[in-house]
């Protein structure tokens, strides 16, 4: 060893070698002594405080599956407990996971003929076998703070669309965060959820479907959601029961990838979609799932309200303020989720169009899973589409059953949806209201994620 060797030297050096004991010199002079003493402690301290080169240096202590996949986020499939293929440095400060979505549909669709009888009016449309999403995605993080993700959709019918995600986000804390790229705008709970766990094979039709305007401005009709959209957003969780998102968007939706907006004549401000969110969440946050295998834990409450500002959309025709409200609860297999929005839209001076008009919807879904994976829901959805300033509502029931054949990674869906009509002013006002809308909607859904 080092330490005992350079002792040695120092011992040597200071202290000669002793002499023949026929004749052994005098004992040394006590101050000589003491000289040699302080020399040996010196000797022995700087030793200490050298570290030993013999000594191997400490490994860094291996970090937990969950520190590792901190911040490896996807809004396409849960990457909790799936290992999957993954690629990461030993440290973990690099990692790659993708993630893969299929979803394979044969739907049936019949439409109001409206008291028409035409003898080549075809009332059944839309029949036959669909891929409505078909992802390939990679969600992965870097230098321990900084996350991304990309996801290609090769179902989509746009080349904008194409490119379903692409995000980075800088991890300051669990409290602060910022996302800059394409992903979704912070509106809905329904939105909110992971693509691969939803509880029915579509999306409640008031979220989706466009509202009605009167006169020729039914050109400029937009829908409740907002989806996904290029923009930057600030977020965070706080004390784990604070959830806030504050963001500012292009408003043009996930089929455009490039900037197309300028400024308000009305406002004098970029026409961009500006948006806001909270929740609350007293037991924590529940999983980005509508109920599923991952509703089996303990009880999950979640209140929250959004809203949002589309400056000079629909063509620069109007400006449209959008408010919504959620309540979700889970756990023990049980999943109640209830959301209702508002729509209102403001046109501008420039066309001369005094009124304003005002849109509501809500949905409502129930459903619980059992411990055989078998999971019977129903759904009930409502769109007020020709604004509060005419009579009737759009009522759309629905009833379903998901199998999940091996947890999220496999799972078999079945949908039965109604359209019905309620205080229109008459039968005109009825028909024109459900324009577009199928009266039964059935559909046999097969998701594989991965």
């Amino acid at each position: 060893m080092r330490r005992s060797s350079t002792l040695t030297m120092v011992i040597a050096l200071l202290v000669p070698a002793p002499a023949a004991a026929a004749d052994a010199p005098d004992p040394l002079a006590p101050e000589v002594q003491r000289a040699i003493d302080e020399a040996v402690r010196e000797a022995l301290a700087r030793e200490r405080a050298r570290p030993a080169e013999e000594a191997p240096a400490e490994a860094p202590a291996p970090q937990s599956e969950e520190a590792r996949l901190k911040f490896v986020e996807s809004n396409v499939v849960s990457l909790v407990g799936r290992e999957g293929f993954r690629w990461q440095d030993r440290e973990g400060t690099f990692l790659l996971n993708p993630y893969v979505l299929v979803q394979t549909r044969m739907q049936f669709l019949q439409v109001d003929d409206e008291g028409l009888d035409l003898a080549d009016h075809d009332n059944v449309v839309d029949v036959g076998f669909g891929v409505p999403n078909a992802i390939l995605g990679v969600a992965g993080k870097a230098y321990g703070r900084l996350s991304f993700n990309v996801a290609m959709n090769g179902a989509c019918a746009g080349r904008g669309c194409l490119l379903n995600e692409a995000w980075l986000e800088g991890n300051v804390a669990d409290e602060f965060r910022v996302l800059v790229g394409k992903f979704k705008t912070p509106m809905h709970w329904h939105v909110q959820t992971r693509l691969a766990g939803k509880m029915a094979a579509n999306t409640p039709s008031s979220l989706t479907t466009r509202v009605n305007v009167p006169f020729d401005l039914n050109a400029a009709n937009p829908v409740f959601a907002t989806g996904i959209d290029l923009g930057v957003m600030v977020h965070g969780l706080v004390g784990n029961r604070f959830l806030y998102q504050v963001g500012i968007f292009s408003g043009e939706g996930v089929q455009v990838n490039v900037p197309t907006s300028n400024l308000s004549d009305d406002n004098n401000v970029p026409a961009l979609l500006y948006g806001a969110r909270l929740a609350w969440m007293p037991f924590g946050p529940p999983a980005l799932e509508e109920g599923g295998p991952a509703g089996h834990g303990d009880l999950r409450l979640l209140l929250g309200a959004s809203a949002s500002y589309n400056v000079e959309t629909n063509a620069e025709s109007s400006n449209d303020l959008r408010a919504g409200l959620e309540l979700v609860v889970a756990g023990k297999g049980w999943y109640w989720a209830a959301e209702g929005y508002l729509l209102h839209m403001d046109f501008m001076e420039r066309l001369k169009n005094s009124p304003s008009y005002l849109f509501w919807g809500a949905h409502t879904v129930l459903g619980h899973t059992f411990a055989a994976g078998v999971e019977p829901f129903v759904r009930v959805d409502a769109l007020d589409r020709n604004s509060t300033d005419h009579a009737g509502v759009l009522v759309m029931p629905g009833v379903g059953v998901n199998w999940y054949v091996y947890e999220q990674n496999l799972k078999l869906q079945a949908l039965y949806q109604y359209l019905a009509k309620a205080g229109h002013d008459d039968s005109i006002a009825a028909n024109d209201d459900d324009n577009g809308l199928a009266e039964h909607t059935s559909m046999v859904q097969l998701q594989f994620a991965f």
